[in-house]
């Protein structure tokens, strides 16, 4: 079958004929891989800065954003059936008997760090013609979301994230509502009846996971902003304004007038992986504020920071930093959510977050190409 691999020791990477899997167990799974999205991390992988093949092979098949459709099942599997579009999550457990997450189901949160990941560390990926999985890592996706399914892995960064905010704003019990103020975006009612306001998010960068992780936060209730650079003019813009968030150009807006903008911040969604941008904006962060980190910087020289005035200001001002990778069952299943609830709300929204679509014989071009456009998705079955 046609495949996409990397080949580190040789640095090169290109469509092979690789082996079909069959089904191994009676809980397998076999897919006809649709649609496989590019991001920043597999054009990382192509230009050999990680990536690792599964124990002895030379090649890692490249892919983690995937969408598939069941073409057989084993004997035993009951999660999902022929003919069912499933997308398939990224990383799987450890071996570890004594790590807890792994154990729990949470590899998301694996404490040994040996985990593998498909199409990224030790495990091939889903830029192939066929996969075979474990139905435990199928997550069903309804029909009408086929067109638009490729998003889902990408959409989970911002559902783990908010996952982890709702819960860690708990600490503000006065906010308390329906789970907590963060999960919906809205505070309590005032003692009057009136409605309290939305919190006010700040997303930095307006790339896949910057527009998805926006549109996540607007579906949420928060007034939201997204602060990027290249807006002026750009069809993002519109995007943005689509979903009912506000676009902020960096160029004509310095990062320490957000607050003027927007009044106090937050959260603040980090999706850009710009340290020294990341950090600025974290001195704007409002009291009782949090600020996510969802960016892996490349390696760069070293960025100066006022470490002192940061601490200081966490301290007074009750904030909480965090940072978050992978996702688990529950955001795969919370984007699907907000993936259905986003198309009946915005429809036009989600088709065009995908700008360009190659077949596979056109993803070595693209990866060695500068990125252009939102998402391209790779498309390989019909």
């Amino acid at each position: 079958m046609k495949a996409f691999a990397v080949f580190p020791a040789q640095r090169r990477f290109d469509l092979i004929n690789h082996p079909e899997p069959a089904l191994a167990s009676p809980h397998d799974v076999q897919l006809r891989m649709l649609d496989v999205g590019i991001c920043g991390t597999d054009r990382e992988i192509c230009a050999f800065d990680y990536g690792t093949p599964p124990d002895g092979s030379d090649h890692l098949v490249l892919g983690h954003e995937s969408l598939g459709q069941v073409l057989a099942v084993g004997a035993e599997v009951t999660r999902v059936k022929v003919g069912d579009f499933v997308v398939p999550m990224v990383r799987r457990p450890c071996a570890d008997p004594d790590c807890a997450p792994c154990r729990a189901g949470r590899q998301d949160f694996c404490a040994t760090g040996a985990y593998t990941e498909r199409g990224i560390m030790r495990a091939h990926g889903f830029m192939a013609e066929r996969v075979v999985d474990h139905e435990q890592y199928m997550n069903v996706l309804p029909a009408a979301l086929r067109p638009v399914g490729v998003l889902v892995e990408p959409l989970t960064i911002a559902e783990k994230a908010l996952q982890q905010l709702a819960q860690a704003q708990e600490r503000l019990p006065w906010q308390a509502r329906h789970g907590g103020a963060a999960a919906i975006g809205q505070e309590p009612a005032h003692a009057d009846g009136t409605p309290g306001r939305a919190h006010r998010a700040v997303v930095i960068g307006a790339g896949p996971v910057g527009l998805l992780g926006a549109m996540a936060l607007r579906l949420r209730g928060f007034d939201t902003y997204v602060y990027s650079r290249s807006l002026a003019n750009d069809p993002r813009a519109d995007l943005i304004r689509a979903m009912g968030a506000t676009p902020v150009i960096a160029e004509t807006t310095p990062v320490d007038a957000l607050p003027s903008l927007t009044g106090g911040i937050d959260v603040v969604y980090e999706a850009a992986g710009a340290s020294a941008l990341a950090f600025d904006v974290m001195r704007q962060l409002g009291i009782n504020g949090a600020f996510i980190f969802t960016g892996v910087p490349g390696r760069k020289a070293p960025v100066p920071v006022d470490t002192d005035a940061l601490m200081r200001q966490m301290v007074l001002r009750n904030q909480l930093v965090f940072g978050t990778v992978n996702a688990n069952r529950d955001a795969f299943e919370a984007a699907i959510a907000d993936l259905t609830a986003a198309q009946a709300r915005w429809p036009d929204l989600l088709p065009a977050l995908i700008t360009r679509r190659v077949p596979i014989e056109q993803a070595k071009d693209v990866l060695a190409a500068p990125t252009a456009g939102i998402k391209t998705a790779v498309s390989i079955g019909a």
